[in-house]
């Protein structure tokens, strides 16, 4: 069998690999902290379960569903004016996917022909860069780095690849970086769309999970917005539903349109008790959410806290349910001191050149612990002997 060339584009699925050396050394009986996969650790809320089983409970919800129920595109268009302050949105503004993977990954297929070009953010979560690889388009990176304090820069970027630019790839805040736009800076990025006529994707997986400061927003509530971009918003980490994939996108009606007409050649829809699900998650109350956000602002504390302490440098964590560590002792290779960390203290976490070459010299570290295990994790570094 002769596979596809765009196989090829592909390299070897990091996480698989972490998690394959993770049961091993489980196996030998090791004490393993993985802080590699960032699928939160909290509960789903009870009246998002609900709604989910309740629904599940008629017959005549395990048929195709065929497309989003109404109430569900109205409860996002609600949330968005309760939540972010987002006025305008419309039921036509709105379309479901499953999670913002297969949200970013299918965008291109329907936005890009092949040789377009796109820019995305490197370091960036790989399904950026895969929906314009399957999309057979060009990617052009901006940097993502220290300099700028990991923000896009896009007085950095090359005019003329801005202006073959299909669209631009902002997500913000990062994964996996752990930086937080600024109100500056969206003006900036929609200033730029305008001038330079592309469309900006935004992905907003993160929005509930910001630190030392306000509660995180939308790239749609700042003026321009609508006109220039779309956003992909996921119910994943905000209400600890990652299985379940409920995501939106959320914007331009033309690109929601197109989105859709692909999405109609893909699937049947998302299941009807998962929309429920969704539609008690938009509806009901934010006070557990923004509880989970506090909780994981101690940990983060206590984790970067503790890194410090080893004499690391302090970690980029400002937003996300992640930080983003330079490597200790002068390290350059990011798999290498993974392999060392893991072997040495059980600790397992992503190396940064798996999310793009300006990735390289850093490691991911998820917030997946509660404060005390990120205290162990933090103290098994410390008898392994890995300090700055």
């Amino acid at each position: 069998m002769q596979f596809a060339d765009k196989l090829d584009l592909f390299g070897a699925e990091v996480f698989s690999a972490l998690n394959a050396r993770r049961l091993k050394l489980e196996a030998e009986g090791r004490t393993t902290y993985n802080l590699s996969v960032g699928t939160p650790d909290f509960q789903p809320f009870d009246h998002v379960v609900d709604a989910l089983t309740e629904a599940a409970r008629d017959p005549q919800m395990w048929k195709y569903s065929l497309r989003d129920l109404p109430e569900m595109k109205q409860a996002v268009c609600d949330y968005y004016a309760r939540r972010f302050g987002v006025g305008g949105i419309t039921p036509d503004m709105v379309a479901s996917c499953n999670g913002t993977q297969e949200g970013v990954g299918h965008l291109g297929l329907a936005l890009l022909d092949p040789g377009d070009t796109i820019l995305v953010p490197d370091p960036c979560y790989p399904v950026f860069e895969a929906g314009a690889k399957i999309a057979g388009a060009q990617l052009a990176y901006y940097p993502l780095n220290a300099e700028h304090d990991f923000l896009p820069y896009v007085a950095g970027i090359d005019p003329a690849v801005a202006d073959r630019a299909k669209y631009m790839i902002v997500s913000l805040p990062a994964n996996p970086v752990g930086s937080v736009g600024t109100p500056e800076l969206y003006e900036e990025i929609i200033a730029f769309a305008r001038e330079h006529d592309l469309l900006i994707v935004h992905d907003n997986a993160y929005s509930d999970i910001t630190y030392d400061g306000p509660r995180g927003g939308s790239f749609l509530s700042y003026p321009g917005a609508l006109e220039v971009g779309v956003e992909f918003f996921s119910l994943s980490k905000s209400f600890n539903v990652t299985g379940a994939r409920i995501g939106f996108i959320v914007g331009r009606a033309d690109v929601v349109g197109a989105f859709s007409k692909l999405r109609s050649q893909i699937d049947f829809g998302m299941f009807l008790p998962i929309q429920k699900a969704a539609i008690a998650a938009l509806e009901g109350p934010l006070d557990e959410v923004e509880a989970q956000r506090l909780a994981y602002q101690e940990r983060r504390d206590a984790l970067c806290a503790g890194l410090e302490s080893l004499g690391w440098e302090r970690p980029n964590a400002h937003g996300s349910m992640f930080i983003w560590c330079k490597l200790p002792g002068g390290r350059t290779d990011s798999m290498a001191f993974c392999e060392e960390l893991m072997e040495r203290a059980g600790v397992i976490v992503t190396p940064g050149a798996s999310f793009g070459p300006h990735g390289e010299g850093y490691v991911r570290m998820a917030l997946v612990l509660p404060p005390d295990g990120l205290r162990a994790a933090v103290e098994a570094i410390r008898e392994a002997g890995i300090t700055g």
